[in-house]
């Protein structure tokens, strides 16, 4: 399982930074997201979030009896998603304004700080 799930997590990494080096902003924005999904399953499968036993102390304990679930990956995993999706739904609208502001969605295109006229 941790081998698949290793496999995975190398070909989310290589795809996301090949997407992030192409000319297309669209291509940047999947390859970034790519990236965060990489590095989600990279702090799961680090944290070894699968242990089946909740990390509850039951009554009359004093401390959790080992093997159980580490909440700290989990809440990590939680928050980046939320920033990624922040950080996607910013990017996705910062296209679409340059796409109609410029009509062009190449990066070459938009490194010079000429104005573009429209055909």
């Amino acid at each position: 399982m941790y081998l698949l799930l290793s496999i995975l997590i190398g070909v989310l990494f290589t795809t996301g930074i090949y997407m992030v080096l192409r000319r297309s902003i669209v291509k940047l924005v999947i390859g970034l997201a790519l990236l965060t999904h990489a590095a989600n399953l990279l702090i799961f499968v680090a944290g070894r979030v699968n242990t089946p036993i909740p990390p509850i102390i039951g009554k009359g304990e004093d401390s959790l009896i080992p093997p159980f679930a580490d909440p700290i990956p989990q809440a990590l995993i939680l928050t980046a998603i939320v920033i990624s999706f922040g950080l996607t739904s910013f990017a996705i609208v910062l296209i679409k304004r340059t796409y109609k502001q410029t009509g062009t969605e190449d990066l070459d295109d938009l490194n010079t700080t000429d104005k573009i006229e429209k055909l």
